[in-house]
């Protein structure tokens, strides 16, 4: 029986930045048109924590029934450690994307109705990365949809539920936001290479291979950078962001020197402070500029 520490820690509390990021970042670009909503602003945090939570348990859940989690050396997984029973982490999945559904659904109410749409496509995104017959996220487009949900959908449909309508500042800081959560993926895919390759899952990260999956990771960091320095066209106070490449570089360092499995849990940490130091400093920025 798993304790209650046990399921915090199969939430994986260590990808929330993933989610918390962007909601940021979404409301400073809505604050940049003037148009920053705080109640509206809360509602898009439940709905990308809970999705995050729900994602999480889902890839619990699926990988675990697969076998994929049976050998890793990445952190806590409820079933494939046998700590809990897959049909107790389904629950706990489908619970969690029931409230990020309920208060997605609210937020479009009194935003606009069409984004419920959207809504129903962010979670069968969630379910089917590693669930159902043909799961997305074994065929190497895991990468693909983070950027898209946790990147332009998050970051925009943050901005546009507070201003009702994006902009560049926005779509710059979706694009950010969305490199940063793949790069995420992409340390957590190039740690299980072995173990993923072992189960069958083809990750972009087992397609591309150890060497090339290094390059790519900090490719998506350099792009990040170099897209925040190109918002100081739009606005100077953009480049507060660049406060972030500190923690930039203490990520990329295990990458880059090549290190393997456990050594690379920290990335996953590091880049999403990254993210979240990014956001923060960005937001702050454009709501006081």
């Amino acid at each position: 029986m798993a304790t209650v520490a046990q399921w915090i820690q199969g939430a994986r509390p260590r990808t929330w930045t993933n989610a918390i990021a962007p909601v940021i970042a979404g409301t400073g670009a809505a604050a940049a048109l003037g148009a920053a909503v705080w109640w509206k602003a809360l509602l898009a945090l439940v709905v990308a924590v809970a999705l995050i939570i729900g994602v999480n348990y889902a890839n619990d859940y699926s990988d675990g029934i697969r076998g994929t989690d049976d050998e890793r050396a990445g952190p806590l997984r409820l079933v494939g450690s046998r700590l809990a029973t897959p049909r107790s982490v389904r629950a706990a999945a489908v619970a969690s994307l029931a409230v990020g559904a309920l208060a997605g659904v609210a937020l479009a109410l009194v935003s606009n109705p069409w984004l419920i749409a959207v809504g129903a496509v962010c979670l069968a995104g969630a379910w089917f990365y590693t669930g159902g017959s043909k799961p997305y996220g074994y065929s190497g487009f895991g990468e693909i949809a983070v950027f898209v949900f946790f990147g332009l959908v998050a970051v925009l449909g943050t901005q546009y539920t507070q201003a009702l309508r994006v902009d560049v500042v926005g779509l710059a800081a979706a694009l950010v936001m969305g490199l940063l959560s793949s790069a995420v993926l992409v340390a957590n895919n190039l740690r299980d290479i072995p173990t993923d390759t072992t189960s069958g899952k083809i990750t972009l990260a087992v397609r591309l291979g150890d060497v090339r999956t290094r390059r790519f990771y900090v490719a998506l960091l350099v792009l990040a950078a170099a897209i925040t320095v190109a918002l100081a066209w739009v606005t100077p106070w953009a480049l507060l962001g660049l406060l972030a490449a500190a923690l930039a570089v203490r990520a990329a360092r295990p990458v880059a020197s090549g290190r393997t499995g456990a050594a690379l849990i920290p990335v996953l940490r590091d880049t999403g402070l990254t993210m979240l130091v990014w956001a923060i400093a960005v937001a702050l920025a454009l709501a006081l500029g």
